[in-house]
């Protein structure tokens, strides 16, 4: 039997959790179960001391930044947080942008889900709109990857069926990324690498929601454990 290459998914901290006596630091199983459908080892990483955040990631074949709560406006330079923002937890903020810095830096293969791309946006200099009005909460639509994107590639090319669920979105895209694709109101839905230089793929919405019947969705974390292989 192949060794499963090792999937980083920084864990986020919970209140609580069916069982457990304490407080939890957890992953999504809709997650952890793509991934090892996809034939990766889903690694819950303790969201510890950002400077350690690379050397622990060099162990590991690949990296998963998925949702989860909104980021402090203060680490994209916004002078004023809206109302709507919530959850903010300064000790997960530092260790995923550590994180994305990281993979940007080095080359780890990536896949970022919702929150997951807002982070790798700010932590390479962008911006993020702090409410979106109509939002995308609970929100299903389509979109249609950029032909010869990373995106189209991975989930060949088809318009894709979205499940959504978020209330920020890019505003200012950071330098050296580039959109792939965009919803019918202009959100942006996908942001790449630029250079195309490392396996790296940010989606806004939540493919895990519905990877498990749809291979389109599936596609972009069998895409990832490809790379994390190797074979991208």
């Amino acid at each position: 039997m192949a060794v499963r290459p090792l999937i980083a998914v920084p864990g986020r901290f919970s209140a609580g959790a069916t069982a457990l006596r304490y407080a939890g630091v957890v992953a999504a199983r809709a997650v952890a179960e793509a991934v090892w459908r996809a034939g990766g080892e889903p690694f819950v990483m303790y969201p510890g001391a950002p400077e350690e955040a690379a050397v622990r990631l060099s162990r590991c074949d690949g990296l998963l930044l998925p949702g989860g709560s909104d980021i402090s406006p203060r680490r994209y330079g916004a002078d004023e947080t809206h109302e709507r923002v919530y959850d903010v937890n300064d000790a997960q903020d530092a260790f995923d942008l550590a994180a994305a810095d990281h993979a940007l830096a080095s080359g780890l293969p990536t896949l970022a889900i919702c929150r997951g791309l807002q982070v790798a946006n700010v932590a390479a200099g962008g911006t993020l709109r702090q409410h979106l009005d109509p939002d995308h909460m609970a929100y299903a639509h389509r979109v249609t990857p950029e032909p010869g994107s990373l995106l189209a590639k991975t989930a060949q090319g088809e318009p894709l069926p979205v499940s959504c669920f978020h209330h920020q979105a890019v505003e200012t895209l950071a330098e050296g990324l580039t959109v792939t694709a965009r919803a019918a109101d202009g959100t942006v839905e996908a942001v790449e690498r630029a250079d195309g230089a490392a396996w790296f793929l940010a989606v806004q919405w939540h493919p895990e929601d519905t990877a498990e019947a749809d291979p389109f969705q599936q596609a972009l974390f069998d895409g990832l454990v490809r790379a994390a292989r190797g074979e991208a």
